[in-house]
């Protein structure tokens, strides 16, 4: 009888135990990649996530890629964007390159460095959140999307488009870094 039920529990906990893969499954199912379906060779957009010029040099080529402002594209090769990912990681970490299609972001295996990424396209929205929103937000960031944070913040700031002290507390406080002279 002992028997019987040890052989119940293993069956119900492989039963739980396969369940919680199933549900991981799902979440994979719904992306748009399936590896064997994607040329390595193709060549996709990868847009700047620093404000500033950025460059990349492929250590496998030799090629030099060059953004001169936030938001610039370059086509590159997906072969050239793995390599990318070997040798020059912070280039991920810190969202300089920034992609329009996530199915990128899946088959280069770098989600964890942009799931709290903004997309470029909706970077100023941000300033429009409410203060406590947008000190979560901010908290979430990677270093480098911190960065170009302050750099369009200044730049809003001194163009008038950010003019609430409020907003431009909260930005501080959240950045830990001064904005503005006082």
């Amino acid at each position: 009888m002992a028997n019987t039920n040890t052989r119940a529990k293993r069956q119900t906990t492989t039963a739980k135990s396969v369940k919680a893969p199933e549900k991981v499954l799902e979440k994979v199912e719904t992306q748009p990649v399936v590896v064997k379906d994607v040329d390595p060779e193709q060549y996709v957009i990868v847009r700047n996530g620093f404000h500033g010029k950025l460059i990349y040099k492929s250590s496998r080529t030799g090629e030099k890629f060059t953004w001169d402002k936030y938001g610039d594209e370059q086509e590159m090769q997906l072969r050239e964007l793995r390599n990318a990912k070997n040798t020059s990681k912070k280039f991920f970490i810190n969202n300089w390159f920034m992609f329009d299609e996530t199915w990128i972001i899946s088959y280069l295996g770098v989600g964890q460095f942009y799931k709290n990424s903004i997309n470029i396209e909706h970077f100023d929205d941000l300033f429009k959140k409410p203060d406590n929103e947008l000190k979560k937000i901010i908290k979430d960031m990677s270093a480098g999307q911190k960065k170009s944070v302050i750099y369009r913040a200044v730049e809003m700031i001194a163009s008038g488009e950010i003019d609430s002290r409020k907003t431009i507390s909260t930005l501080e406080e959240a950045l830990g870094i001064d904005l503005i002279e006082k």
